[in-house]
């Protein structure tokens, strides 16, 4: 479990870190897509961040490899939680009452989690889970040619919700992969759904916080990537929780991600944040 808090720490101080840094490469002149990322690049708090998502995928992938897909998936969305906090330090957001209450409702439904988590399942799952990952990877990519038809708000939400099924493709497909041996890896159809579910939901994530509200399209990827992972971790993977204590991580699974939910306008936080913050409340 403490890889899987460890991984939410870094990608909700990433993005954070990330803002920052592009915000400062804009306002530093004008330019184009590649000149802004070109700017940002050239500043350590970018930097930073990218070492901090390359630091918390690491820690994710620990993760799921010892502890349920329930826990690890909540505590990626929980990630929100850890932006919220760091923008309100370091970015003087200032958030409101309710949206501190979420943040330790997060906290008090992970604690539950924690307590109430068993050991990672040890089930290889039906026969034809790996080609279904790979089947639902190629769906995420259905899904936002679909969605990206759709007016704004449902635009948003189709294409959250995609990214979301996409990392939750990752989440599953980690469980699946036995072995890091080329001769384990290649053969595995659970490889290629790895591959291309997370590259499908950085893509979808990215057009989603572009073309819609960041709030709705980050509803739609908490929703996204701890539901369904975490239902295939329980029925397929053999996930459990530990003696009478099931009612227990149901709780703080609903929880932490309820409290997540209402931290979503953080799924692109210091920016929208910054704007609200000057806003009566």
């Amino acid at each position: 479990m403490a890889c899987a808090l460890g991984a939410a720490v870094c990608f909700g101080t990433a993005t954070v870190l990330q803002a920052i840094a592009a915000r400062s490469a804009a306002a530093t002149g004008p330019g184009g897509d590649v000149a802004l990322l070109w700017r940002a690049l050239r500043q350590w708090r970018y930097l930073a961040g990218l070492a901090l998502d390359g630091l918390g995928f690491v820690l994710q992938i620990l993760a799921l490899r010892s502890v349920p897909i329930y826990a690890v998936g909540a505590a990626m969305a929980a990630s929100l939680a850890v932006t919220a906090v760091v923008a309100a330090r370091l970015l003087k957001v200032r958030l409101s009452r309710v949206e501190w209450a979420a943040v330790a409702v997060v906290c008090a439904g992970l604690a539950l989690l924690g307590l109430a988590s068993g050991a990672e399942g040890d089930e290889a799952g039906p026969a034809g889970l790996k080609w279904a990952m790979l089947g639902a990877a190629a769906g995420v990519l259905l899904l936002g040619a679909a969605g990206g038809r759709l007016p704004e708000r449902g635009r948003a939400l189709a294409l959250g919700l995609g990214a979301g099924l996409g990392f939750g493709v990752v989440e599953v497909s980690v469980r699946l992969i036995d072995g890091l041996s080329p001769g384990e890896l290649f053969p595995n159809p659970a490889t290629y759904a790895l591959l291309l579910g997370g590259g499908a939901a950085f893509l979808l994530l990215t057009s989603a916080l572009q073309r819609g509200s960041v709030t709705t399209a980050t509803a739609g990827l908490v929703l996204g990537e701890t539901v369904a992972p975490a239902l295939i971790g329980v029925v397929w993977l053999g996930d459990r929780t530990r003696p009478g204590l099931g009612w227990l991580a149901i709780l703080g699974f609903a929880v932490a991600v309820v409290g997540a939910l209402a931290l979503s306008r953080f799924g692109e936080a210091p920016v929208e944040a910054e704007e609200s913050a000057v806003a009566p409340r």
